[in-house]
């Protein structure tokens, strides 16, 4: 499908009325964590607003993040690149270390101007930016650089809080978050999302330094948190490679949009604008591969959750049982393998649950009997 085409019918999909909502870090290393779900793949490669269909479909989703929240971020986000980037840079080069580069002098690190028309316009600035910082061969503070990575034959633009370049040619991601790093040390679940996502700013980084000579992209990065309770920043050094590797892979796996589009019936829309019925047609249309980790990171889990509970599907309890049952599908066919009533005794998913049948009655009986020796 042409790349007009394939604009027009995305278009179609959300709604011609509607805005597309941008592909950020954070939804494609939450794709890349589950690339069989065509339906996240399709809803976000076409920009749809996930919250407000999840809304109009009578499943809301809690799924983001508070307003104090974000205001919070976004001052001590402002705290950290203060003064032309003078702490920012101290910490890198405490963290990081310059491999024989002169430390970064307060005030004299260059802070290109990076504004330009559109995502596209942003990207390309963003691009001449980093050639002649690479080339200048001096300290370099990039703020809010936009990336462009191509995900499922569609770009998507992304948007690091930094990115610093060494006078060596060494490029650096930065994520400033605003969850706290207590005794040097910051909770594992959010750095381990704050790395996914840095994986990402990662590859699209790797597109544009394969452009420019001398050029390295780091697959360290930097993360800086609030100290303790304060208001102070602090950094450690998150390695990457295990989950740019990760990412890189699962995004090479998705299915192309054009196919998943040429796949759905004519006339489908997601546009929220239309009857709940429609709306719940057109989504069910799409293939969804739902597990319990999708209610952290998707606002339509909450609405793929009750369809897979209604239809006994063995994925709503999580990818390792859905993994240890083999070709037992729903949650009936469990019980039923379980009580004798079907499968094969050969198969070892049937085994195990016909042992572990056998040994939850010999459990209560026992119980029962100690319940009468009681009495």
């Amino acid at each position: 499908m042409p790349a007009t085409a394939l604009r027009q019918r995305l278009a179609e999909l959300r709604g011609p009325s509607v805005a597309p909502l941008p592909l950020d870090a954070r939804a494609l290393a939450a794709l890349a964590a589950n690339p069989g779900c065509g339906r996240r793949a399709l809803l976000d490669g076409a920009g749809v607003n996930k919250a407000a269909l999840a809304t109009a479909l009578g499943s809301p989703s809690a799924f983001g993040q508070s307003q104090f929240a974000f205001m919070r971020g976004n001052a001590f986000e402002a705290r950290v690149k203060a003064d032309g980037g003078t702490e920012l840079m101290r910490l890198l080069y405490e963290r990081m270390g310059g491999a024989g580069c002169e430390p970064p002098v307060p005030g004299e690190t260059l802070v290109p101007d990076l504004a330009a028309a559109g995502p596209e316009g942003r990207a390309a600035r963003t691009a001449l930016a980093l050639r002649e910082a690479t080339a200048a061969g001096a300290w370099t503070l990039l703020d809010h650089p936009m990336l462009a990575l191509e995900v499922a034959g569609s770009p998507a633009y992304l948007e690091p809080d930094a990115v610093v370049v060494r006078p060596d040619g060494h490029w650096s991601v930065v994520e400033i978050k605003s969850f706290p790093m207590i005794d040097d040390s910051a909770d594992a679940a959010k750095v381990g999302a704050a790395a996914r996502q840095a994986a990402v700013y990662v590859l699209a980084l790797e597109r544009v330094a394969a452009k420019v000579p001398d050029a390295r992209v780091g697959h360290t990065v930097l993360l800086v948190c609030p100290k303790d309770f304060s208001n102070l920043p602090a950094a450690s050094v998150v390695d990457v490679r295990k989950q740019r590797a990760v990412t890189r892979r699962q995004l090479e796996r998705l299915t192309r949009l054009e196919d998943l589009a040429a796949a759905l019936p004519e006339g489908t829309t997601f546009d929220v604008e239309r009857p709940a019925e429609e709306l719940a047609a057109a989504v069910e249309s799409v293939d969804a591969a739902y597990a319990p980790e999708c209610l952290a990171a998707c606002e339509l889990a909450f609405h793929c959750r009750q369809k897979a509970r209604a239809a006994g599907a063995v994925e709503a309890l999580g990818r390792s049982v859905r993994g240890e049952l083999g070709g037992l599908t729903t949650i009936g066919e469990v019980l039923a393998a379980a009580e004798g009533a079907a499968g094969d005794p050969a198969d070892p998913a049937v085994a195990a649950l016909r042992r572990a049948a056998a040994l939850r009655a010999e459990a209560l009986a026992g119980a029962r009997a100690g319940e009468r020796t009681l009495c």
